[in-house]
Protein backbone atom coordinates (compact mmCIF):
# COMPACT_ATOMS: atom_id res chain seq x y z
CA UNK A 1 0.00 0.00 0.00
CA UNK A 2 2.85 2.40 0.86
CA UNK A 3 4.55 1.79 -2.48
CA UNK A 4 1.29 2.37 -4.33
CA UNK A 5 0.79 5.72 -2.58
CA UNK A 6 4.36 6.84 -3.35
CA UNK A 7 3.90 5.90 -6.98
CA UNK A 8 0.62 7.82 -7.12
CA UNK A 9 2.21 10.92 -5.57
CA UNK A 10 4.94 10.86 -8.21
CA UNK A 11 2.37 10.45 -10.98
CA UNK A 12 0.27 13.35 -9.70
CA UNK A 13 3.35 15.59 -9.43
CA UNK A 14 4.11 14.82 -13.06
CA UNK A 15 0.54 15.63 -14.06
CA UNK A 16 0.76 18.92 -12.16
CA UNK A 17 3.93 19.75 -14.05
CA UNK A 18 4.65 19.28 -17.71
CA UNK A 19 2.29 16.78 -19.31
CA UNK A 20 -0.65 17.60 -21.55
CA UNK A 21 0.71 20.97 -22.73
CA UNK A 22 -1.73 21.08 -25.65
CA UNK A 23 -4.76 21.31 -23.39
CA UNK A 24 -3.36 23.32 -20.49
CA UNK A 25 -4.86 26.72 -19.86
CA UNK A 26 -5.93 28.71 -16.88
CA UNK A 27 -9.44 29.89 -16.36
CA UNK A 28 -10.20 33.26 -17.93
CA UNK A 29 -9.97 35.76 -15.08
CA UNK A 30 -11.54 39.16 -14.67
CA UNK A 31 -9.08 42.11 -14.54
CA UNK A 32 -7.75 43.09 -11.11
CA UNK A 33 -4.90 45.57 -11.68
CA UNK A 34 -5.74 49.27 -11.60
CA UNK A 35 -4.57 51.34 -14.59
CA UNK A 36 -1.47 53.53 -14.37
CA UNK A 37 -2.11 57.01 -13.07
CA UNK A 38 -4.83 55.96 -10.61
CA UNK A 39 -3.62 56.65 -7.04
CA UNK A 40 -3.73 54.12 -4.23
CA UNK A 41 -6.82 53.74 -2.06
CA UNK A 42 -5.11 55.56 0.79
CA UNK A 43 -4.23 58.51 -1.44
CA UNK A 44 -7.75 58.72 -2.90
CA UNK A 45 -9.33 58.59 0.54
CA UNK A 46 -6.96 61.23 1.90
CA UNK A 47 -7.78 63.50 -1.06
CA UNK A 48 -11.51 63.24 -0.27
CA UNK A 49 -12.30 61.66 -3.64
CA UNK A 50 -15.87 60.78 -4.49
CA UNK A 51 -17.30 58.00 -6.62
CA UNK A 52 -17.89 59.10 -10.22
CA UNK A 53 -19.20 56.67 -12.81
CA UNK A 54 -19.89 53.08 -11.77
CA UNK A 55 -19.47 50.92 -14.87
CA UNK A 56 -20.86 47.40 -14.53
CA UNK A 57 -19.62 44.81 -17.02
CA UNK A 58 -21.41 41.46 -16.51
CA UNK A 59 -19.60 38.98 -18.76
CA UNK A 60 -21.14 35.89 -20.26
CA UNK A 61 -19.96 32.35 -19.56
CA UNK A 62 -17.49 32.04 -22.42
CA UNK A 63 -15.18 34.68 -23.85
CA UNK A 64 -15.91 34.22 -27.56
CA UNK A 65 -13.36 36.93 -28.40
CA UNK A 66 -10.74 34.39 -27.40
CA UNK A 67 -9.81 31.94 -30.16
CA UNK A 68 -9.95 29.00 -27.77
CA UNK A 69 -13.53 29.75 -26.74
CA UNK A 70 -14.90 30.96 -30.06
CA UNK A 71 -16.55 27.63 -30.91
CA UNK A 72 -20.05 26.80 -32.07
CA UNK A 73 -20.87 25.04 -28.78
CA UNK A 74 -19.69 27.92 -26.60
CA UNK A 75 -21.42 30.53 -28.75
CA UNK A 76 -24.65 28.50 -28.43
CA UNK A 77 -24.25 28.28 -24.65
CA UNK A 78 -23.82 32.06 -24.44
CA UNK A 79 -26.94 32.62 -26.55
CA UNK A 80 -29.02 30.23 -24.43
CA UNK A 81 -27.77 31.70 -21.17
CA UNK A 82 -29.49 34.81 -19.79
CA UNK A 83 -26.64 37.03 -18.49
CA UNK A 84 -26.81 38.54 -15.04
CA UNK A 85 -28.57 41.88 -15.21
CA UNK A 86 -26.64 45.05 -14.51
CA UNK A 87 -29.25 45.99 -11.90
CA UNK A 88 -28.73 42.64 -10.13
CA UNK A 89 -25.05 43.48 -9.68
CA UNK A 90 -25.71 47.12 -8.77
CA UNK A 91 -28.14 46.10 -6.02
CA UNK A 92 -25.29 44.33 -4.21
CA UNK A 93 -22.76 47.16 -4.30
CA UNK A 94 -21.98 48.96 -1.05
CA UNK A 95 -21.03 52.22 -2.80
CA UNK A 96 -22.82 54.57 -5.19
CA UNK A 97 -22.10 57.57 -7.38
CA UNK A 98 -21.47 60.74 -5.39
CA UNK A 99 -20.39 59.03 -2.18
CA UNK A 100 -16.94 59.36 -0.65
CA UNK A 101 -14.50 56.82 -2.04
CA UNK A 102 -13.67 53.98 0.39
CA UNK A 103 -11.47 51.19 -0.95
CA UNK A 104 -12.68 48.82 1.76
CA UNK A 105 -16.23 48.99 0.39
CA UNK A 106 -14.97 47.94 -3.05
CA UNK A 107 -13.27 44.90 -1.54
CA UNK A 108 -16.30 43.91 0.53
CA UNK A 109 -18.60 44.33 -2.48
CA UNK A 110 -16.31 41.92 -4.35
CA UNK A 111 -16.74 39.37 -1.57
CA UNK A 112 -20.52 39.73 -1.63
CA UNK A 113 -20.63 39.17 -5.39
CA UNK A 114 -18.25 36.20 -5.23
CA UNK A 115 -20.46 34.72 -2.52
CA UNK A 116 -23.29 34.20 -5.01
CA UNK A 117 -23.57 30.86 -6.80
CA UNK A 118 -24.24 32.41 -10.20
CA UNK A 119 -20.94 34.31 -10.50
CA UNK A 120 -17.61 32.59 -11.02
CA UNK A 121 -15.63 35.68 -10.07
CA UNK A 122 -15.92 39.41 -9.54
CA UNK A 123 -13.46 42.28 -9.64
CA UNK A 124 -14.01 45.90 -8.63
CA UNK A 125 -11.30 48.49 -9.28
CA UNK A 126 -10.91 52.23 -9.82
CA UNK A 127 -10.09 52.90 -13.47
CA UNK A 128 -9.94 56.71 -13.72
CA UNK A 129 -9.22 59.69 -11.45
CA UNK A 130 -10.28 63.16 -12.57
CA UNK A 131 -11.78 66.34 -11.14
CA UNK A 132 -11.95 64.82 -7.64
CA UNK A 133 -13.96 61.86 -8.94
CA UNK A 134 -13.02 58.18 -9.17
CA UNK A 135 -14.64 56.08 -11.89
CA UNK A 136 -15.09 52.47 -10.79
CA UNK A 137 -15.37 49.36 -12.96
CA UNK A 138 -17.26 46.27 -11.78
CA UNK A 139 -16.55 43.14 -13.83
CA UNK A 140 -18.35 39.86 -13.11
CA UNK A 141 -18.05 36.46 -14.75
CA UNK A 142 -21.21 34.39 -15.16
CA UNK A 143 -21.52 30.62 -14.91
CA UNK A 144 -24.12 28.25 -16.35
CA UNK A 145 -27.03 28.17 -13.89
CA UNK A 146 -29.71 26.06 -15.63
CA UNK A 147 -29.62 22.44 -14.52
CA UNK A 148 -31.96 20.11 -16.38
CA UNK A 149 -30.59 16.69 -15.73
CA UNK A 150 -29.85 13.60 -13.72
CA UNK A 151 -27.57 13.55 -10.69
CA UNK A 152 -25.68 10.68 -9.09
CA UNK A 153 -23.53 10.33 -6.02
CA UNK A 154 -21.99 7.58 -3.94
CA UNK A 155 -20.30 7.54 -0.54
CA UNK A 156 -20.18 5.16 2.38
CA UNK A 157 -21.42 2.37 0.11
CA UNK A 158 -24.74 4.16 -0.55
CA UNK A 159 -25.98 5.68 -3.82
CA UNK A 160 -28.00 8.86 -4.26
CA UNK A 161 -29.83 9.71 -7.48
CA UNK A 162 -32.04 12.51 -8.64
CA UNK A 163 -33.69 14.39 -11.45
CA UNK A 164 -33.98 18.13 -11.13
CA UNK A 165 -34.74 21.23 -13.11
CA UNK A 166 -33.34 24.31 -11.46
CA UNK A 167 -32.14 27.77 -12.37
CA UNK A 168 -29.89 29.57 -9.90
CA UNK A 169 -30.05 32.90 -11.75
CA UNK A 170 -33.60 33.15 -13.05
CA UNK A 171 -33.73 35.60 -15.96
CA UNK A 172 -30.49 37.15 -14.70
CA UNK A 173 -32.07 38.36 -11.43
CA UNK A 174 -30.16 36.14 -9.00
CA UNK A 175 -33.37 34.37 -7.95
CA UNK A 176 -33.34 30.60 -7.64
CA UNK A 177 -36.10 28.15 -8.53
CA UNK A 178 -35.97 24.37 -8.59
CA UNK A 179 -38.26 21.38 -8.92
CA UNK A 180 -37.01 17.85 -8.78
CA UNK A 181 -37.02 14.39 -7.34
CA UNK A 182 -34.15 12.95 -5.30
CA UNK A 183 -33.60 9.51 -3.85
CA UNK A 184 -31.19 9.66 -0.93
CA UNK A 185 -30.07 7.58 2.02
CA UNK A 186 -33.00 8.60 4.24
CA UNK A 187 -35.87 9.29 1.88
CA UNK A 188 -37.15 9.97 -1.62
CA UNK A 189 -38.38 13.53 -2.10
CA UNK A 190 -40.19 15.61 -4.69
CA UNK A 191 -39.31 19.23 -4.00
CA UNK A 192 -40.23 22.74 -5.09
CA UNK A 193 -38.11 25.63 -3.86
CA UNK A 194 -37.85 29.36 -4.59
CA UNK A 195 -35.33 31.82 -3.22
CA UNK A 196 -35.02 35.53 -3.98
CA UNK A 197 -31.92 36.94 -2.24
CA UNK A 198 -32.66 40.50 -3.42
CA UNK A 199 -36.40 40.89 -2.99
CA UNK A 200 -37.56 43.81 -5.19
CA UNK A 201 -33.93 44.89 -5.57
CA UNK A 202 -33.43 45.27 -1.81
CA UNK A 203 -31.35 43.50 0.84
CA UNK A 204 -34.41 41.53 1.92
CA UNK A 205 -34.46 37.86 0.98
CA UNK A 206 -37.36 35.42 0.67
CA UNK A 207 -37.25 31.63 0.67
CA UNK A 208 -40.17 29.26 0.21
CA UNK A 209 -39.97 25.50 -0.09
CA UNK A 210 -42.21 22.46 -0.22
CA UNK A 211 -41.17 18.83 -0.26
CA UNK A 212 -43.38 15.77 -0.64
CA UNK A 213 -41.33 12.95 0.86
CA UNK A 214 -41.67 9.20 1.04
CA UNK A 215 -41.87 9.56 4.85
CA UNK A 216 -43.81 12.82 5.16
CA UNK A 217 -43.57 16.39 3.92
CA UNK A 218 -41.68 19.61 4.60
CA UNK A 219 -42.84 23.23 4.30
CA UNK A 220 -40.63 26.26 4.88
CA UNK A 221 -40.97 30.05 4.70
CA UNK A 222 -38.22 32.58 5.50
CA UNK A 223 -38.21 36.38 5.20
CA UNK A 224 -34.91 37.92 6.22
CA UNK A 225 -32.97 41.18 6.18
CA UNK A 226 -29.54 40.02 7.38
CA UNK A 227 -26.44 41.87 8.45
CA UNK A 228 -25.30 41.77 4.84
CA UNK A 229 -22.11 43.80 5.35
CA UNK A 230 -19.71 44.67 8.16
CA UNK A 231 -21.19 48.18 8.42
CA UNK A 232 -24.88 47.10 8.30
CA UNK A 233 -26.76 48.74 11.18
CA UNK A 234 -29.85 46.51 11.57
CA UNK A 235 -31.30 43.12 10.77
CA UNK A 236 -34.70 41.44 11.03
CA UNK A 237 -36.12 38.07 10.09
CA UNK A 238 -38.99 35.63 10.54
CA UNK A 239 -39.00 31.93 9.71
CA UNK A 240 -41.40 28.99 9.96
CA UNK A 241 -40.88 25.27 9.34
CA UNK A 242 -43.22 22.26 9.33
CA UNK A 243 -41.50 18.93 8.90
CA UNK A 244 -43.02 15.44 9.15
CA UNK A 245 -40.51 12.63 8.62
CA UNK A 246 -39.08 9.35 9.85
CA UNK A 247 -35.72 9.54 11.64
CA UNK A 248 -33.36 6.63 12.18
CA UNK A 249 -30.77 5.65 14.74
CA UNK A 250 -27.68 3.88 13.35
CA UNK A 251 -25.22 1.21 14.39
CA UNK A 252 -22.31 0.06 12.20
CA UNK A 253 -23.90 1.81 9.23
CA UNK A 254 -27.23 -0.01 9.60
CA UNK A 255 -30.54 1.26 10.98
CA UNK A 256 -31.22 -0.07 14.48
CA UNK A 257 -34.37 1.91 15.30
CA UNK A 258 -36.83 4.28 13.64
CA UNK A 259 -39.54 6.70 14.80
CA UNK A 260 -41.79 9.33 13.30
CA UNK A 261 -41.03 13.01 13.95
CA UNK A 262 -43.43 15.93 13.79
CA UNK A 263 -41.48 19.22 13.91
CA UNK A 264 -43.04 22.67 14.20
CA UNK A 265 -40.57 25.54 14.45
CA UNK A 266 -41.04 29.31 14.24
CA UNK A 267 -38.73 32.19 15.05
CA UNK A 268 -38.46 35.95 14.84
CA UNK A 269 -35.43 38.11 15.52
CA UNK A 270 -34.10 41.64 15.27
CA UNK A 271 -30.59 43.01 15.42
CA UNK A 272 -28.75 46.31 15.89
CA UNK A 273 -25.16 47.37 15.31
CA UNK A 274 -23.08 50.55 15.40
CA UNK A 275 -21.39 49.31 12.25
CA UNK A 276 -17.70 48.90 11.60
CA UNK A 277 -15.61 50.75 14.19
CA UNK A 278 -11.80 50.57 14.29
CA UNK A 279 -11.74 47.33 12.34
CA UNK A 280 -14.42 45.62 14.47
CA UNK A 281 -18.13 44.98 14.05
CA UNK A 282 -20.29 44.28 17.09
CA UNK A 283 -23.92 43.21 16.80
CA UNK A 284 -26.69 42.84 19.35
CA UNK A 285 -29.57 40.51 18.46
CA UNK A 286 -32.72 39.39 20.24
CA UNK A 287 -35.57 37.14 19.29
CA UNK A 288 -38.05 34.42 20.17
CA UNK A 289 -38.02 30.77 19.10
CA UNK A 290 -40.71 28.09 19.38
CA UNK A 291 -39.67 24.51 18.67
CA UNK A 292 -42.01 21.53 19.04
CA UNK A 293 -40.85 17.92 18.43
CA UNK A 294 -43.45 15.17 18.74
CA UNK A 295 -42.55 11.52 18.21
CA UNK A 296 -44.65 8.53 17.18
CA UNK A 297 -43.94 4.84 16.57
CA UNK A 298 -43.50 3.43 13.08
CA UNK A 299 -42.90 0.04 11.53
CA UNK A 300 -39.49 0.45 9.95
CA UNK A 301 -36.70 -1.75 8.64
CA UNK A 302 -36.08 -2.97 12.19
CA UNK A 303 -39.74 -3.64 12.96
CA UNK A 304 -41.84 -1.47 15.30
CA UNK A 305 -40.12 1.39 17.11
CA UNK A 306 -38.18 -0.04 20.04
CA UNK A 307 -37.64 3.11 22.12
CA UNK A 308 -39.77 6.18 21.50
CA UNK A 309 -38.14 9.50 22.47
CA UNK A 310 -40.29 11.70 24.73
CA UNK A 311 -41.97 14.69 23.13
CA UNK A 312 -40.13 17.98 23.52
CA UNK A 313 -41.36 21.58 23.28
CA UNK A 314 -39.07 24.54 23.81
CA UNK A 315 -40.23 28.16 23.69
CA UNK A 316 -37.83 30.88 24.64
CA UNK A 317 -36.86 34.51 24.20
CA UNK A 318 -33.14 34.93 23.62
CA UNK A 319 -30.45 37.58 23.32
CA UNK A 320 -27.15 37.34 21.49
CA UNK A 321 -23.97 39.26 20.79
CA UNK A 322 -21.48 38.93 17.94
CA UNK A 323 -17.95 40.21 17.31
CA UNK A 324 -16.28 40.21 13.88
CA UNK A 325 -12.81 41.51 13.11
CA UNK A 326 -12.30 42.83 9.59
CA UNK A 327 -9.43 40.64 8.48
CA UNK A 328 -10.01 38.96 5.11
CA UNK A 329 -7.51 37.69 2.58
CA UNK A 330 -7.80 36.42 -0.97
CA UNK A 331 -6.54 32.91 -1.69
CA UNK A 332 -6.32 30.67 -4.73
CA UNK A 333 -5.84 26.92 -5.13
CA UNK A 334 -6.48 26.23 -1.47
CA UNK A 335 -10.01 24.84 -1.05
CA UNK A 336 -11.05 25.56 -4.65
CA UNK A 337 -9.39 25.06 -8.03
CA UNK A 338 -8.52 28.24 -10.00
CA UNK A 339 -11.11 30.28 -8.13
CA UNK A 340 -10.74 33.30 -5.87
CA UNK A 341 -11.40 32.37 -2.25
CA UNK A 342 -12.24 34.89 0.48
CA UNK A 343 -10.90 33.74 3.86
CA UNK A 344 -11.59 35.42 7.20
CA UNK A 345 -8.40 35.45 9.30
CA UNK A 346 -9.76 37.91 11.84
CA UNK A 347 -11.46 36.90 15.04
CA UNK A 348 -15.17 36.10 14.97
CA UNK A 349 -17.20 35.16 18.03
CA UNK A 350 -20.82 34.91 19.10
CA UNK A 351 -22.77 34.05 22.22
CA UNK A 352 -26.53 33.53 22.63
CA UNK A 353 -28.57 32.88 25.76
CA UNK A 354 -32.27 32.13 26.12
CA UNK A 355 -34.76 30.93 28.71
CA UNK A 356 -37.44 28.37 27.90
CA UNK A 357 -40.44 28.34 30.24
CA UNK A 358 -43.98 26.92 30.38
CA UNK A 359 -45.09 30.56 30.57
CA UNK A 360 -44.11 30.86 26.88
CA UNK A 361 -45.68 27.54 25.82
CA UNK A 362 -42.80 25.15 26.57
CA UNK A 363 -43.14 21.83 28.38
CA UNK A 364 -40.08 22.51 30.55
CA UNK A 365 -37.86 25.21 31.98
CA UNK A 366 -34.37 25.39 30.53
CA UNK A 367 -31.52 27.80 29.94
CA UNK A 368 -30.54 27.68 26.24
CA UNK A 369 -27.01 28.52 25.16
CA UNK A 370 -25.03 28.73 21.93
CA UNK A 371 -21.50 30.11 21.58
CA UNK A 372 -18.69 29.97 19.05
CA UNK A 373 -15.21 31.33 18.38
CA UNK A 374 -13.03 31.26 15.22
CA UNK A 375 -9.65 32.75 14.33
CA UNK A 376 -7.10 32.53 11.56
CA UNK A 377 -3.32 32.60 11.97
CA UNK A 378 -0.29 33.02 9.72
CA UNK A 379 2.51 30.84 11.18
CA UNK A 380 4.62 31.63 8.11
CA UNK A 381 4.42 33.28 4.73
CA UNK A 382 3.21 30.08 3.06
CA UNK A 383 1.19 28.76 5.99
CA UNK A 384 -2.32 29.33 7.28
CA UNK A 385 -4.01 27.91 10.36
CA UNK A 386 -7.77 28.24 10.91
CA UNK A 387 -9.17 27.20 14.29
CA UNK A 388 -12.73 27.22 15.57
CA UNK A 389 -14.75 26.03 18.54
CA UNK A 390 -18.43 25.98 19.48
CA UNK A 391 -20.81 24.71 22.14
CA UNK A 392 -24.60 24.37 22.08
CA UNK A 393 -27.15 22.87 24.45
CA UNK A 394 -29.36 23.65 27.40
CA UNK A 395 -29.45 23.36 31.18
CA UNK A 396 -32.51 21.78 32.80
CA UNK A 397 -32.70 21.94 36.58
CA UNK A 398 -28.94 22.00 36.95
CA UNK A 399 -28.31 19.22 34.40
CA UNK A 400 -26.62 19.98 31.09
CA UNK A 401 -28.70 18.35 28.35
CA UNK A 402 -28.16 17.81 24.62
CA UNK A 403 -24.81 19.55 24.83
CA UNK A 404 -22.34 19.28 21.95
CA UNK A 405 -18.95 20.96 22.10
CA UNK A 406 -16.65 21.10 19.07
CA UNK A 407 -13.04 22.10 18.38
CA UNK A 408 -11.42 21.99 14.94
CA UNK A 409 -8.24 23.13 13.22
CA UNK A 410 -7.28 23.31 9.54
CA UNK A 411 -3.68 23.82 8.43
CA UNK A 412 -2.49 24.72 4.92
CA UNK A 413 1.14 24.58 3.77
CA UNK A 414 1.80 26.06 0.34
CA UNK A 415 4.58 23.93 -1.16
CA UNK A 416 4.44 25.49 -4.61
CA UNK A 417 1.95 27.24 -6.86
CA UNK A 418 0.28 23.90 -7.59
CA UNK A 419 1.01 21.75 -4.56
CA UNK A 420 -0.44 22.13 -1.07
CA UNK A 421 -0.38 20.02 2.09
CA UNK A 422 -3.65 20.08 4.04
CA UNK A 423 -3.98 18.82 7.61
CA UNK A 424 -7.12 18.90 9.73
CA UNK A 425 -8.18 17.74 13.16
CA UNK A 426 -11.52 17.92 14.92
CA UNK A 427 -13.21 16.55 17.99
CA UNK A 428 -16.81 16.70 19.20
CA UNK A 429 -17.98 15.85 22.72
CA UNK A 430 -21.61 15.33 23.74
CA UNK A 431 -23.35 15.22 27.10
CA UNK A 432 -26.83 13.80 27.81
CA UNK A 433 -27.96 13.87 24.19
CA UNK A 434 -31.69 13.83 23.54
CA UNK A 435 -32.72 10.23 22.65
CA UNK A 436 -33.42 11.22 19.03
CA UNK A 437 -29.88 12.58 18.53
CA UNK A 438 -26.65 10.71 17.83
CA UNK A 439 -23.02 11.72 17.51
CA UNK A 440 -21.94 9.71 14.44
CA UNK A 441 -18.81 9.23 12.40
CA UNK A 442 -18.39 7.41 9.11
CA UNK A 443 -18.17 7.83 5.38
CA UNK A 444 -20.47 10.86 5.34
CA UNK A 445 -18.34 13.03 7.63
CA UNK A 446 -14.69 12.30 7.00
CA UNK A 447 -13.87 8.60 7.28
CA UNK A 448 -14.00 8.00 3.55
CA UNK A 449 -13.19 4.28 3.73
CA UNK A 450 -16.18 3.36 5.90
CA UNK A 451 -19.98 3.10 5.63
CA UNK A 452 -22.18 6.07 6.43
CA UNK A 453 -22.93 6.63 10.12
CA UNK A 454 -20.69 3.78 11.10
CA UNK A 455 -19.95 4.53 14.76
CA UNK A 456 -21.78 6.40 17.50
CA UNK A 457 -20.83 7.51 20.98
CA UNK A 458 -20.54 10.48 23.32
CA UNK A 459 -17.47 11.74 21.47
CA UNK A 460 -15.79 11.52 18.11
CA UNK A 461 -12.49 12.62 16.59
CA UNK A 462 -11.00 12.79 13.13
CA UNK A 463 -7.55 13.59 11.75
CA UNK A 464 -6.95 14.00 8.01
CA UNK A 465 -3.75 14.46 6.01
CA UNK A 466 -4.18 15.31 2.35
CA UNK A 467 -1.62 16.11 -0.31
CA UNK A 468 -3.35 18.29 -2.89
CA UNK A 469 -2.31 18.82 -6.50
CA UNK A 470 -3.68 21.60 -8.72
CA UNK A 471 -2.95 20.90 -12.36
CA UNK A 472 -3.04 23.23 -15.36
CA UNK A 473 -5.19 20.72 -17.19
CA UNK A 474 -8.38 22.41 -18.41
CA UNK A 475 -10.22 19.80 -20.54
CA UNK A 476 -12.79 21.21 -22.95
CA UNK A 477 -12.27 24.55 -21.15
CA UNK A 478 -14.96 23.39 -18.72
CA UNK A 479 -13.21 21.73 -15.77
CA UNK A 480 -10.10 22.52 -13.76
CA UNK A 481 -8.54 19.25 -12.68
CA UNK A 482 -6.79 18.44 -9.44
CA UNK A 483 -5.94 15.39 -7.41
CA UNK A 484 -5.33 14.24 -3.87
CA UNK A 485 -3.74 11.46 -1.86
CA UNK A 486 -5.24 11.22 1.63
CA UNK A 487 -5.11 9.47 4.99
CA UNK A 488 -8.00 9.58 7.46
CA UNK A 489 -7.93 8.42 11.08
CA UNK A 490 -10.67 8.76 13.63
CA UNK A 491 -13.29 7.08 15.74
CA UNK A 492 -15.90 7.41 18.45
CA UNK A 493 -15.75 6.86 22.19
CA UNK A 494 -18.21 6.57 25.05
CA UNK A 495 -21.39 4.51 25.38
CA UNK A 496 -23.63 3.94 22.38
CA UNK A 497 -27.09 3.24 23.86
CA UNK A 498 -28.56 0.15 22.27
CA UNK A 499 -25.66 -0.19 19.83
CA UNK A 500 -22.25 -1.76 19.33
CA UNK A 501 -19.47 -0.27 21.48
CA UNK A 502 -16.88 1.83 19.67
CA UNK A 503 -14.28 -0.26 17.85
CA UNK A 504 -11.24 1.87 18.53
CA UNK A 505 -9.19 3.71 15.92
CA UNK A 506 -10.42 3.57 12.32
CA UNK A 507 -8.03 4.38 9.48
CA UNK A 508 -8.18 4.59 5.71
CA UNK A 509 -5.96 5.65 2.83
CA UNK A 510 -6.95 6.63 -0.67
CA UNK A 511 -6.57 8.83 -3.69
CA UNK A 512 -8.85 10.68 -6.03
CA UNK A 513 -9.45 13.29 -8.68
CA UNK A 514 -11.04 16.70 -8.23
CA UNK A 515 -12.94 18.53 -10.98
CA UNK A 516 -13.47 22.21 -10.36
CA UNK A 517 -16.69 23.23 -12.04
CA UNK A 518 -15.52 26.60 -13.34
CA UNK A 519 -18.38 27.14 -15.80
CA UNK A 520 -21.36 25.96 -13.78
CA UNK A 521 -23.10 26.89 -10.54
CA UNK A 522 -24.25 23.32 -10.02
CA UNK A 523 -21.36 22.33 -7.76
CA UNK A 524 -17.98 23.68 -6.77
CA UNK A 525 -15.80 20.57 -6.75
CA UNK A 526 -16.66 17.07 -7.95
CA UNK A 527 -14.85 14.38 -5.96
CA UNK A 528 -14.08 10.96 -7.43
CA UNK A 529 -12.26 8.96 -4.74
CA UNK A 530 -11.10 5.44 -4.05
CA UNK A 531 -10.59 4.68 -0.35
CA UNK A 532 -9.20 1.59 1.37
CA UNK A 533 -10.30 0.94 4.99
CA UNK A 534 -7.54 -0.43 7.23
CA UNK A 535 -9.72 -1.32 10.24
CA UNK A 536 -13.34 -2.10 11.09
CA UNK A 537 -15.38 -5.28 11.05
CA UNK A 538 -15.28 -7.92 8.33
CA UNK A 539 -18.53 -6.79 6.74
CA UNK A 540 -16.87 -3.65 5.34
CA UNK A 541 -15.87 -3.73 1.70
CA UNK A 542 -12.10 -3.48 1.31
CA UNK A 543 -12.56 -0.81 -1.35
CA UNK A 544 -14.91 2.16 -1.17
CA UNK A 545 -15.73 4.15 -4.31
CA UNK A 546 -17.03 7.68 -3.73
CA UNK A 547 -18.56 10.19 -6.13
CA UNK A 548 -19.93 13.40 -4.67
CA UNK A 549 -20.05 17.15 -5.14
CA UNK A 550 -18.67 19.25 -2.31
CA UNK A 551 -18.17 22.95 -1.74
CA UNK A 552 -14.43 22.53 -1.28
CA UNK A 553 -11.44 20.42 -2.34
Amino acid sequence: MTCACITLVAAMQTLAGEILPSVRSRTHHVPTERPEGVPSDAALEQAGARIGKVIVDPRNIFDTESEKENTALFRLANRLHVPTRISTVEDQLLFHTGELYDGRLLQESERILRGTRYLQDASIRPIAWHDGLVDVEVVTQDVWTLNPGISYGRKGGKNTTGFEIEDLNLLGTGSQISVGRQSGVDRTSTTLRYNDPQLFGSWWSFTGGYSDNSDGRTEQLVLDHPFYALDTRWAFGVAALRDDRIDSLYDLGEIRDQFGVRDRTASVYGGWSRGLRNGWTQRLTAGFTYSQHDFNPVIGTTGPTQTLPPDRTLAYPWIGYEWIQDGFEKARNRDQIEKTEDVLLGLSAHVQLGYSSPSFGADRSAVMFDAGLARGFEPGERQRLLVSSSVTGRNESGTFTDVVGSVSARYYLRQSERRLLFLSALTDVASHLDPDHQLLIGGDNGLRGYPLRYQAGTGRWLVTAEQRFFTNWYPFRLFNVGGAVFYDMGGAWGPNPGGTPAQGVLRDVGFGLRFGNSRSALGNVLHVDVAFPLDGDKSISRLQFLVETQRSF
